[in-house]
């Protein structure tokens, strides 16, 4: 039994790693690479809205239709979903810089913001993850590193929307570096939660309104923060080829495991 624990907990902390090693990667882009920045941007989009629309959103229905009827479980779905979305406006109006005139923030400062802002809700959404991912393992050893490398794939480009606009605004390594692996932490301190606190009292509905709520957040990120900022600095079209590169990139990884 021990042996299970920490092969569950482990995984989660291997998923989670694998978002600071996307956040490494805007190391390789040239901090004046505005094309670049752009691009990475798009695709970070292209990831979130994929996946959340084609995984994240479908599972939470599936759940909760389950649960409480075809009818009433994609209404509640839905409903939590848009839920989400109001939460994710709530978290950014609440960020220090958000309080600050639109005019009076430079492009550093407006970077900064996007990056922070990301980093959090990343970890919001990276906590229930961590948590489906230990109690997978502890359930089914081949389930838990089938989900556990899935996750990891996911978080990569993760790591890059937190790392990117950080880097670019800051100029530091060390600080994209830190914030994209902060985000990433929350995946192995949902799996402990998950040991120590909600083993013996969760159920599929917990999953199903977290599930649709991550949806509704992730989305908002996309398409409020992470759009405008990528177009901001884009030229022509290659927003949009991010976009497309993200999802195309999503779906591959989602057919494979």
């Amino acid at each position: 039994m021990t042996n299970t624990i920490l092969s569950a907990l482990l995984l989660s902390f291997f998923a989670g790693a694998a978002t600071a090693v996307g956040g490494a990667l805007a190391f390789f882009i040239k901090k004046k690479n505005l094309s670049a920045l752009s691009m990475g941007l798009g695709f970070s989009a292209g990831v979130m809205i994929y996946v959340s629309f084609m995984e994240i959103f479908p599972q939470a229905t599936q759940t909760l239709q389950g649960l409480y009827g075809e009818k009433p479980g994609a209404w509640w779905g839905v409903g939590i979903f848009f839920g989400g979305i109001v939460i994710a406006w709530l978290i950014d109006t609440l960020l220090p810089s958000h309080h600050v005139e639109e005019h009076t923030l430079d492009k550093s400062s407006k970077l900064k913001h996007l990056g922070l802002f990301t980093a959090l809700a990343l970890a919001i959404h990276n906590f229930p993850e961590g948590l489906a991912t230990f109690m997978a393992s502890m359930k089914d050893a081949t389930l838990g590193v089938s989900i556990a490398v899935a996750v990891a794939i996911h978080n990569i480009p993760e790591g890059v929307a937190v790392s990117l606009p950080i880097y670019h605004a800051t100029g530091s390594r060390k600080k994209a570096f830190f914030y994209s692996a902060l985000s990433g932490l929350a995946e192995p301190l949902g799996a402990l939660a998950g040991f120590l606190l909600l083993r013996s009292i969760l159920h599929d509905a917990a999953f199903g309104v977290m599930f649709a709520l991550i949806a509704g957040i992730m989305v908002y990120i996309s398409l409020d923060e992470l759009l405008p900022t990528a177009h901001e600095y884009g030229e022509g079209h290659k927003v949009i080829w991010g976009v497309v590169g993200g999802m195309f990139v999503m779906a591959v990884s989602l057919l494979i495991f």
